[in-house]
């Protein structure tokens, strides 16, 4: 590398926002291209890029994170860094099978805004023999929103349709005089189904105990599709969730597959769905009973459980793992999950950072099934299509080894202006009827179908 990469980190309060006055990170989604990583109005968006690292195949997180080391071994940072996504920092995007043609990458923004605590703060990076300044760093986001302010934010796409199973192949619609059209993606409904019954009939002849499979759906507009306007969507509707872009790739995941804040390590696990439409009025106990109370759905959740512990122990002095999960609840499904965390243990002076956790970690029960690779290997057989991103980890990590990487799932990637192909999955098991799998892809698909206008 030519040039090294220096950084500076400085607070930030409303007053230096200008005319712009909302601190709210998802506000700040109208500038073109942002990346983020929000969570409850917390969290980091960048903008601009100075370095990037793509990748491929079995070692694209070893490359990746060979390929961070480096970048840092010549950083110079000033300011407060030790709060975790201050300092060097990187977003990234890894494509979940290691037979993917699908980039896995690492982003190094210009500029990023953090929130954590209701405290602010400006991170401005630089691959040049330019020093950031304080005066740079502010200077650059004000030039930002008077660039975004001059064109009319994006407003999401009106709603044209409801959207219900059904076992055609497309969808059209003609909503409010614009063209849109969903269709089915790789497999047809009823060949997705077919999909799940193959998987049901291996499980039940050999040593599989669960496999995970996911299918695709695309959606065509006539209008330019607004990514900003998705992601904001997705923060404000599913606040709960980690909203998260990176590139062509957005969405809300639930699930994170794992948190390292220095000598702490933290993951939760979904195994285990309802669909909130299929609650009965008043029955507030429905998605206790149903999920907790089903051995087909426990079963499903302690695989991914126990798929995370066994991957974890290895990096861990100490591990913590609930005896019961807890009801998650979202504004479209119901999900039985696990907070599991971990004191990491050091390898002579050093901890693993939460990139190499995220190598060994991926892909848990929770989106392959297991045992894993035979898992994977039926994935491959059955769902007749690269996932790319989805299913995969994406997120952040910064200099110290800190990070937060959540699994790319209720996501879609923007394929161009006018097309959006969105993913979703269940897990598979015994016990599992493929009609009541394909319904609950529909409930998954429900985040980006909302964010996208298409209301299920």
């Amino acid at each position: 590398m030519t040039a090294s990469l220096t950084t500076l980190t400085t607070a930030l309060d409303a007053g230096a926002l200008g005319e712009f006055h909302s601190t709210a990170l998802a506000d700040f989604l109208h500038i073109p291209g942002a990346l983020c990583w929000i969570r409850r109005g917390e969290g980091l968006v960048a903008f601009g890029e100075v370095a990037r690292f793509h990748g491929t195949g079995p070692d694209r997180f070893s490359d990746a994170e060979d390929w961070w080391k480096a970048l840092l071994a010549g950083a110079s940072s000033t300011g407060p860094t030790g709060i975790p996504g201050t300092g060097p920092l990187a977003f990234g995007s890894f494509a979940f099978s290691k037979t993917s043609t699908h980039p896995s990458e690492l982003v190094v923004p210009r500029l990023v805004l953090g929130r954590r605590d209701g405290g602010l703060w400006l991170t401005q990076l630089s691959m040049d023999s330019t020093r950031p300044t304080a005066a740079s760093a502010h200077r650059e986001l004000a030039e930002l929103l008077a660039a975004a302010s001059a064109t009319p934010a994006a407003e999401p796409p009106a709603p044209v349709a409801p959207v219900a199973p059904s076992t055609t192949s497309s969808r059209h619609w003609d909503g409010n005089g614009n063209g849109t059209r969903l269709d089915t993606g790789s497999l047809s409904e009823a060949e997705w189904m077919d999909s799940v019954a193959a998987g049901v009939r291996a499980i039940a002849s050999s040593g599989l105990d669960k496999v995970v499979l996911a299918r695709d759906v695309v959606a065509r507009f006539e209008a330019p599709v607004s990514r900003s306007a998705i992601l904001r969507t997705l923060a404000e509707r599913y606040s709960e969730c980690w909203t998260y872009g990176v590139g062509p790739l957005v969405g809300a995941t639930p699930e994170m597959l794992i948190k390292v804040e220095g000598t702490r390590a933290q993951a939760r696990v979904l195994a285990g769905t309802l669909d909130r439409n299929d609650a009965p009025d008043g029955a507030t106990n429905f998605a206790h009973d149903v999920l907790a109370g089903s051995a087909k759905q426990r079963q499903e959740h302690d695989f991914a459980v126990r798929s995370l512990t066994r991957q974890l122990a290895p990096f861990a002095t100490d591990l913590s793992v609930p005896a019961e999960p807890f009801i998650l609840e979202l504004p479209n499904v119901w999900h039985l999950a696990s907070d599991v965390s971990a004191e990491l243990a050091r390898t002579g002076s050093h901890l693993p950072t939460s990139l190499a956790l995220v190598e060994a970690l991926h892909p848990t029960a929770a989106v392959c099934g297991t045992p894993r690779e035979a898992a994977g290997e039926l994935i491959l057989e059955l769902e007749r299509m690269d996932r790319g991103p989805y299913a995969g980890p994406v997120g952040w990590l910064d200099g110290a080894g800190n990070g937060e990487w959540g699994i790319a799932l209720r996501g879609a990637v923007v394929e161009d202006p006018h097309t959006v192909r969105l993913y979703a999955g269940a897990g598979i098991v015994e016990a599992s009827d493929p009609a009541a799998e394909l319904a609950e892809t529909w409930a998954k698909f429900r985040p980006m179908l909302q964010a996208l206008g298409l209301h299920a």
